[in-house]
């Protein structure tokens, strides 16, 4: 039997994996749901291998590249999680202090795939933390079914919290040179948004597919922002035009990119909503609107 590619995959499973994996429905209904279809040469094994992350060979940058430093680290988060750990990457000999990224995982705690766009953001010549709010309950568990069953236990107002005390940490790294900006992933989507409310002096803000402020939350941003949306994702996009319309009330400084044709997650290499061509210009338009605000 020849190897499953997404032209053999309905959107409608797109759709029900998208449901699953934010806890919409539990792992025995997103198993019975896509029974349905499991036709002809697909099975519902092959359509679950299929569509879970592929962590074993996907990384862009492995965790011994020789061309940066990548280590973990721990820092304190007096409002939310206590001692929260992160990985810390960059350059291997920089000439001056750097900007700083933080990194935000989605609903599932700092996987491989988080890991891997810390590194790639160092490789940038940039100095970046990729924290897991998962810390407080043991950190990411190694799979992420349980990772978001963890995440779960987890108050968001209290995680954003341990994200903003990443940002602290970092804008005073001796390597660092104060500017820090902020990309996010699905739940690291509100987060960036969060960061650019709470925090004043945020230097740049680059949520992916993120859920957008409140309109009371989204009056308060003055941190530029990168807004990266994915065309077929109308879970996330229903709350677009309304936060689009505050920005440009309040003449904040944005760029929104709605990449067409593809799901919430395409920037994700490791599973099959990945779209190469919008996951490849969406990171060349991040790291130019870094390099443009904060250096």
């Amino acid at each position: 039997m020849k190897p499953l590619t997404k032209k053999d995959i309905q959107q409608e499973v797109f759709d029900l994996y998208d449901d699953y994996a934010h806890n919409k429905l539990d792992r025995r209904q997103f198993v019975e749901r896509l029974s349905l279809y499991a036709i002809g040469g697909l099975t519902v094994s092959s359509l679950l291998s299929f569509m879970s992350p592929n962590y074993n060979d996907t990384a862009v940058i492995k965790e011994n590249d020789s061309r940066i430093n990548s280590s973990f680290i721990t820092y304190t988060s007096a409002k939310g999680g206590g001692t929260i750990k992160g990985l810390l990457s960059k350059p291997k000999s920089p000439k001056n202090k750097l900007p700083g990224i933080i990194v935000v995982h989605e609903n599932r705690g700092l996987n491989p795939y988080i890991e891997d766009v810390g590194r790639r953001t160092a490789l940038e010549n940039f100095i970046s933390l990729a924290p897991d709010a998962l810390s407080p309950l043991g950190g990411y568990p190694g799979n992420d079914d349980d990772g978001r069953a963890l995440q779960k236990k987890r108050d968001r107002n209290e995680m954003l919290e341990d994200f903003i005390a990443a940002y602290n940490y970092l804008k005073k790294h001796k390597d660092c040179n104060g500017k820090v900006g902020v990309v996010g992933f699905c739940f690291g989507g509100w987060i960036s948004n969060m960061m650019a409310v709470k925090i004043p002096d945020l230097g740049a803000a680059v949520p992916y597919y993120g859920r957008q402020p409140t309109d009371q939350d989204a009056e308060k941003i003055k941190t530029p922002l990168l807004l990266q949306y994915a065309e077929l994702d109308t879970r996330v996009n229903a709350g677009w035009s309304a936060f689009e319309n505050i920005l440009k009330s309040n003449n904040i400084c944005y760029e929104a990119h709605i990449y067409p044709k593809v799901n919430h997650g395409f920037h994700n290499n490791t599973t099959p909503r990945y779209n190469e061509a919008a996951a490849t210009l969406s990171w060349k338009r991040t790291i130019a609107f870094f390099n443009r605000i904060l250096k």
